[in-house]
C-alpha cells in the first residue's frame, strides 16, 4: 500500500524539510503532557475505505484507518513498516509523528452511500489503533460510527484503548440495525512487561474492563491474546494467569496470536531485545530465522495450551447472569467475525 492518495498540493509543497505526503497539510504540536514530543499531520485523504490485498493473512476485506502512526508505542507493532512509505522511520517516528485524516467521517459517509459499495463488513483498528490517544482530541470515530450506523453497515473494532467506551451510545445504536463486533487486544497481564513494551497503552486489566462493559451492554466482545511473546510471556503460568483474567472479563472468545516480526517491527524489536534481554537474542534469531513467523510447531503448541485453558476457565460460556444483563435484542446474536487470525 502506498500513499499517493494522501499527497496534497498547497503552500510549502516544495519545502524539503516536510515529508512529501504532508506538504500542504496542517502540522500541529500540542503543549499538553499526553502529547509531549508528538507531531500531528492533519491531511485530507482522497478515500477512507481501504481494500485489503488478497495475499494478506486476515479474515476481512475492507478497513477504515483514520490514523497512521500510533502513540501506543508498542515495540513489536507490525504496522511500523507503513511509516516508511511516508518518508518517516519505523521506529521513533512511528510513535510520535501521527497522520490524522481529518475528513475521515465525511469520506466514510460518502463512500458508504455510493452505489458501488456493497455493504461489506468493515474492520477498524487492524493497522493502528483507531482509539489511540489522538482520538480524544480529534474525535474522528464518532463521525465514522455514525455513518456506519446510518448505513446499517456491519463492522468490528479491535482496540487496546479504553476510549471506545465514550462511543458506547453509537455502538449500541448501530447494533440495533446491523452486526457489530469488538475485540480488545491483551497478550499478557504482567505489569512489568506491559510497561516495557506497550508504554503508551492503558493497563491490560483496564482493557479487560472494557471487554466486560461492552458485553454487559450487548456488544459482543472477545479478546485477541496478542502478541504472545516467546520466552517472555509464554510460560504455562503466564498463559494460565492471562487466560483466567480474560475469562473473568466475560470475553465471548479468545484468539491467541504469537508475535510475528515483519520488516520494520523486526529491527525495532530486536534492538529493544538486545538492550533489555540480550541473552534472548540468539533464541529469537533461531526462532525467526526463516521469516516473520515463529515455526508452526511452536504456534500450534501455544494455541493448544490456550485452547485448553480457555475451556477450563469457561471463556465464551454464557452464564445466566450474563444472559440477564444482555438486552433482549441481542439474544441470540450471530457469531462475530474473528480478526487477525494468523495461526
Amino acid at each position: 500500500m502506498r500513499w499517493d492518495n494522501l499527497r496534497l498540493t498547497g503552500p510549502g509543497q516544495d519545502d524539503p524539510a516536510v515529508p512529501l505526503f504532508a506538504r500542504g497539510a496542517v502540522t500541529r504540536t500540542f503543549d499538553t503532557p499526553e502529547f509531549k514530543g508528538m507531531t500531528f499531520y492533519e491531511i485530507r485523504a482522497r478515500s477512507i475505505i481501504n481494500r485489503v490485498p488478497g495475499a494478506s493473512r486476515v479474515p476481512f476485506e475492507y478497513t477504515i484507518n483514520p490514523y497512521r502512526g500510533c502513540s501506543h508505542r508498542c515495540v513489536y507493532c507490525f504496522a511500523r513498516k507503513t511509516h516508511e512509505y511516508l518518508d518517516l522511520d519505523a521506529g521513533a517516528d512511528f510513535d510520535s509523528k501521527i497522520v490524522v485524516k481529518v475528513n475521515a467521517a465525511e469520506l466514510a459517509r460518502k463512500e458508504l452511500a455510493s452505489p458501488r459499495w456493497g455493504g461489506q463488513h468493515v474492520a477498524m483498528g487492524t493497522n493502528v489503533d483507531c482509539y489511540q490517544r489522538a482520538e480524544g482530541r480529534y474525535r474522528l470515530m464518532r463521525g465514522i460510527l455514525g455513518a456506519l450506523r446510518d448505513a446499517a453497515n456491519p463492522f468490528s473494532i479491535l482496540t487496546k484503548g479504553t476510549l471506545i467506551l465514550r462511543d458506547l451510545d453509537l455502538l449500541t445504536e448501530a447494533a440495533d440495525v446491523t452486526e457489530v463486533g469488538a475485540n480488545v487486544s491483551v497478550g499478557f497481564v504482567d505489569p512489568g512487561m506491559w510497561r516495557a513494551v506497550e508504554a503508551g497503552t492503558p493497563n491490560p486489566r483496564r482493557r479487560l474492563e472494557v471487554c466486560a462493559t461492552l458485553n454487559d451492554n450487548g456488544i459482543g466482545c472477545g479478546v485477541l491474546m496478542a502478541p504472545i511473546l516467546p520466552f517472555l510471556t509464554d510460560s504455562p503460568d503466564q498463559l494460565e494467569r492471562t487466560v483466567k483474567e480474560i475469562a473473568q472479563s466475560g470475553a465471548t472468545h479468545i484468539v491467541p496470536i504469537v508475535l510475528h516480526l515483519r520488516p520494520g517491527a523486526r529491527e525495532w524489536w530486536l534492538t529493544w531485545l538486545s538492550r533489555e534481554h540480550p541473552r534472548l537474542v540468539p533464541r529469537y534469531l533461531e526462532l525467526y530465522g526463516r521469516g516473520a513467523y515463529a515455526p508452526k510447531s511452536y504456534q500450534q503448541r501455544i494455541t493448544d495450551q490456550v485452547k485448553e485453558l480457555a475451556k477450563h476457565h469457561g471463556v465464551g460460556r454464557a452464564t445466566p447472569a450474563m444472559a440477564r444483563r444482555l438486552p433482549p435484542r441481542h439474544a441470540p446474536r450471530p457469531a462475530q467475525p474473528e480478526q487477525l487470525r494468523l495461526l
